[in-house]
């Protein structure tokens, strides 16, 4: 389990890979997010995107199972958004996408001694700064109790 205090400037991590199969892409977007150019290949081929895509709910669903499913789980005990979303490239069915994430820089909190600000950078298909809750280990065994450190990082999934 990594904690506030072992995330460390530079450390650039790939949390995994998920190829995109079609008939999954496909059944998400019709669910969730039914555009003709998730949908359909014909409708698609005539949109600006010049083929199918994946949705960005899709997207957003495999950042999060990867980052679940990751060896090295961030002690993260609450997500409190997301900013900065950005989707600079499309997704295609069949893409391996690659979740990278990068500690760019990191500073105390000013309203809580036991946490701290971390922001990332990444390009890629999907671009988001996170904000989450993690636990700050030493403040923790310092109070006894629950300490809390706060994440900013910008994240990325990127074809390969």
């Amino acid at each position: 389990m990594l904690y506030f205090e072992d995330l460390k400037v530079g450390q650039r991590r790939v949390i995994g890979t998920h190829v995109v199969p079609k008939d999954e892409a496909i059944a998400f977007a019709r669910k969730w997010e039914p555009q003709p150019y998730h949908l359909d290949e014909a409708a698609a081929e005539t949109s600006l995107y010049g083929g199918l895509t994946v949705c960005s709910l899709y997207l957003f669903a495999v950042c999060t199972r990867l980052f679940f499913q990751h060896e090295d789980q961030i002690a993260v005990m609450a997500m409190l958004g997301k900013d900065e979303v950005r989707l600079p490239n499309p997704a295609r069915p069949g893409d391996a996408l690659t979740y990278h994430t990068e500690c760019v820089s990191k500073r105390p909190s000013r309203s809580r001694p036991d946490s701290g600000i971390v922001t990332g950078d990444d390009v890629g298909v999907l671009c988001v700064v996170d904000v989450g809750a993690v636990d700050a280990l030493a403040a923790r065994l310092r109070a006894e109790g629950a300490g809390r450190g706060a994440l900013l990082g910008r994240q990325s999934v990127c074809r390969v």
